[in-house]
């Protein structure tokens, strides 16, 4: 399985990547506001950490999620602001309490757990009611760029898993050539 070497942090932030993803026009459209519970889960070094730290601002709080203490690391060295929190969490077990979050996000990162349904499971838990999961993953195509074609997932297959984990209200959309978006709801 494919994991993402940190020594490739730069470019995680590259403008490329700024004007082909588009973090703060994504996050508002997914639903992200001002005084939100915003959590990035495999935030590596703060793409959309900073971005959702800007929309929810000191009245919101952003939780900065990742399995790799050198993207953690690499985050802190941008200097968030003062309410957002950096942890360092295992794939299976997130160190946010039952339904804290408002939203969370998972970008580019399902394709590397192990048990997509156990963890979808765990994002569930730290939702609240209502609360709104936003997975955004490379499609199932060979391209030059992203993980390899064997490692992707289809957006029909994440939406199973999504649904199979207890979301609702699942929604797939195409955001560029190389990436899709899938919307889904808390119970």
């Amino acid at each position: 399985m494919h994991k993402f070497n940190p020594q490739h942090i730069q470019k995680l932030m590259s403008e490329d990547r700024a004007r082909e993803i588009r973090p703060e026009s994504l996050l508002r459209k997914a639903g992200l506001k001002r005084g939100d519970v915003f959590v990035d889960v495999g935030c590596g070094p703060g793409f959309f950490t900073m971005t959702g730290a800007t929309i929810v601002g000191g009245a919101g709080k952003v939780y900065a999620l990742d399995t790799q203490q050198e993207m953690l690391d690499a985050l802190k060295e941008r200097r968030p602001p003062w309410f957002v929190k950096s942890l360092k969490s295992e794939e299976s077990t997130l160190p946010i309490t039952d339904c804290e979050a408002d939203i969370a996000l998972l970008a580019y990162m399902l394709h590397e757990t192990v048990d997509k349904r156990g963890f979808l499971r765990e994002v569930l838990r730290i939702l609240k009611t209502n609360g709104r999961l936003v997975i955004i993953d490379w499609k199932r195509i060979k391209e030059d760029k992203g993980p390899p074609i064997e490692d992707r997932l289809t957006e029909l297959d994440v939406a199973v898993h999504v649904r199979s984990a207890g979301f609702e209200k699942v929604s797939v959309r195409s955001l560029n050539a190389s990436h899709y978006m899938i919307l889904a709801s808390k119970p």
